[in-house]
């Protein structure tokens, strides 16, 4: 029976499951966003199956953490991971899961256990998703670099104001210029 070192007689270290959760979610999120940046500089056929085949199977993981530990607050995992794990929920095409992890992440919010604007982020997809306007005005149109409809656009801004967010005027601007040294 093996004891609890390493070779060399260094003491094994039990990792938090917490950690291991978080490096996970990093990793996965990270996985994607690297996906993303190779097929947009060196595009090829196979790089949008490779997109979506990577998204499944973050989406996979995330619906089995979620099942096993709830969402994975900032709380539980730190807010980078909790953070990578919104950036895979908003790219899973799964939209029945989404609104269960938007109802998840409100509560999380309203105890405290994660930013309001990962609220706002899943809020306003769900709602593009259902054809509904949004109410922080966090979605763009590609095509034409404006918002989707939004919910009462006279006081957009108050909302954003209040998770965290800057004025949408300020985002369009940086959308645009961003899509203009895109090309």
């Amino acid at each position: 029976m093996r004891d609890a070192t390493a070779r060399k007689g260094t003491p094994l270290v039990a990792v938090p499951p917490q950690r291991v959760l978080a490096a996970e979610l990093v990793r996965r999120a990270e996985d994607e966003r690297r996906l993303a940046n190779e097929a947009r500089s060196a595009p090829t056929v196979r790089a949008p199956t490779r997109i979506t085949e990577c998204r499944a199977g973050n989406a996979d993981a995330l619906h089995a953490i979620v099942a096993r530990h709830g969402w994975p607050t900032a709380a539980l995992v730190g807010e980078p991971a909790s953070t990578a794990a919104l950036m895979i929920l908003l790219h899973s095409p799964d939209l029945g899961f989404q609104l269960t992890c938007r109802d998840l992440i409100a509560e999380a919010v309203a105890d405290g256990r994660c930013p309001a604007v990962h609220h706002a982020y899943i809020a306003d997809h769900c709602a593009v998703e259902l054809s509904q306007p949004q109410f922080y005005g966090t979605r763009i149109d590609p095509g034409t670099l404006f918002p989707y409809p939004i919910r009462h656009p006279e006081t957009v801004d108050e909302r954003r104001r209040d998770v965290g967010l800057g004025p949408l005027a300020d985002h369009l601007r940086a959308v645009r210029l961003g899509a203009s040294g895109a090309g």
